[in-house]
């Protein structure tokens, strides 16, 4: 990739659409604009335009936006095409752009990162961006609108600057190693800024609400076979997702539905019956139905009121995740005795699911929250860095660190501070992050 290419691409998504955007940034955005609308319409101002192809074809006639570099999302000359969506159109259109030299088509992610290496856009904001693309739920578009508009980067940010002063300070006391009275004094003064840091950055990492309202609250529900895993999942997608059958082991692979409740993502995870497998298809579907539920954030334990298995099996033990137990088939037992801690339900009928449904909701939102509060971790990426500050931050705590060393352990701090937004030595990172978008973003 150049920073000198001019780059298209379609912004909108795939399919058949009333309308389409057509992307353009880079140097020569304007001479596109003039080679194929007759020229270049007032900045931000919508100019209904012909657009045509460089031997003078009509291609389409739809509205056309100029953005000067660098007062545009990208920060350098942009263009957008807002031509009718049909793949005739959105083809002829990138076909002409490309048909002029210096134009190529963009890679992906490629209009973001732009925008952040000519600063308008920190990493934070970026992966934000990205969230808000595939943001399903309203819980989602929450979080990840604050973060794309800079929520995490104050917090962060907010933190590096007490982080640099302490740092000052250290450094300023080996500038006076001699002077004993000016070295405790700098001490004095940097360790309040430090113990501040550790606690904050604590808490911010105790919190993995972020984290679980990104990527879904997982929710596996297991059992013996044939205990109506899978009719149970079926009834909260309310479609046929997994087959059902009277014979046992038909669940072999695990199943997951993506679920909105009341704005809040969840996903469900039917697994194979838990038992002593009778082959080895089966056996493998019930270490992956182990391996799913050691992940879970929450266990529906299924108990088939015909056929009562009450205990759950000792390989479920070591999971730790919360549970809800259910006695299903109630329509074929209705007087099963000995449940008072079971929610009971029929899959079959309905009975009992929208309480289900509502104890659910309710322990997804004490886990995930709204994301409509403090900022929070969301990524993976995000908790490694800060963990590794905070690691640098406990070994400036040894009194038998002398000062070089302590102030070592601070720039240490500040640089993996400074990688979460994107300030320093982030180039590893970057073809990760980019690499999430779509071509057009």
């Amino acid at each position: 990739m150049s920073a000198f290419d001019t780059i298209v691409a379609p912004a909108s998504g795939a399919g058949l659409a009333a309308i389409a955007v057509i992307r353009i940034s880079g140097p020569k955005t304007r001479d596109v604009l003039e080679a194929l609308c007759g020229g270049v319409p007032p900045p931000r101002r919508a100019s209904l335009r012909a657009i045509a192809s460089p031997d003078g074809q009509l291609l389409d006639r739809g509205l056309v936006l100029w953005f000067e570099g660098p007062a545009s999302f990208i920060g350098e000359d942009m263009a957008e095409l807002h031509v009718h969506g049909s793949r005739a159109v959105i083809r002829g259109v990138v076909n002409a752009v490309l048909a002029l030299s210096g134009t190529r088509l963009a890679e992906p992610g490629e209009f973001a990162r732009r925008a952040f290496e000519n600063g308008k856009l920190d990493l934070t904001e970026v992966e934000g961006l990205a969230d808000l693309v595939n943001a399903e739920t309203e819980s989602q578009r929450r979080q990840a609108l604050a973060q794309a508009e800079g929520s995490l980067r104050a917090l962060y940010e907010g933190w590096r600057v007490g982080l640099l002063q302490a740092q000052a300070l250290i450094e300023a006391g080996l500038d006076f190693a001699d002077e004993g009275d000016v070295v405790a004094d700098v001490a004095a003064k940097a360790e309040p800024i430090i113990a501040s840091l550790r606690t904050a950055i604590a808490r911010h990492l105790s919190d993995r609400s972020g984290e679980r309202l990104r990527d879904g609250f997982k929710v596996v529900i297991a059992g013996a076979p044939n205990a109506g895993k899978s009719s149970l999942l079926n009834a909260f997608a309310k479609r046929d997702a997994a087959i059902v059958s009277e014979e046992a082991g038909t669940t072999r692979d695990v199943i997951e539905v993506h679920l909105d409740l009341g704005g809040l993502p969840v996903m469900l995870i039917d697994t194979a019956g838990l038992r002593e497998a009778e082959g080895k298809i089966e056996a493998e579907g019930v270490k992956r139905a182990l391996a799913r539920a050691s992940e879970a954030n929450l266990v529906l334990w299924v108990v088939d009121a015909s056929d009562p298995q009450w205990d759950a099996p000792r390989a479920l033990e070591p999971c730790g995740a919360a549970r809800i137990a259910i006695l299903n088939k109630i329509d074929l037992a209705p007087e099963q005795a000995g449940t008072s801690d079971y929610l009971r339900v029929s899959a079959k009928t309905g009975e009992g699911i929208g309480h289900l449904v509502d104890e659910l909701s309710e322990k997804a939102s004490l886990a995930v929250g709204t994301g409509s509060g403090a900022p929070v971790l969301t990524r993976a990426r995000h908790r490694a860095e800060l963990e590794a500050a905070q690691a640098a931050l406990e070994r400036f705590r040894d009194p038998a660190l002398p000062p070089e060393l302590k102030a070592e352990e601070l720039r240490a701090a500040a640089h993996h501070l400074g990688r979460l937004t994107g300030r320093i030595d982030v180039e590893e990172v970057l073809g990760a992050i980019f690499g999430e978008f779509c071509i057009g973003k």
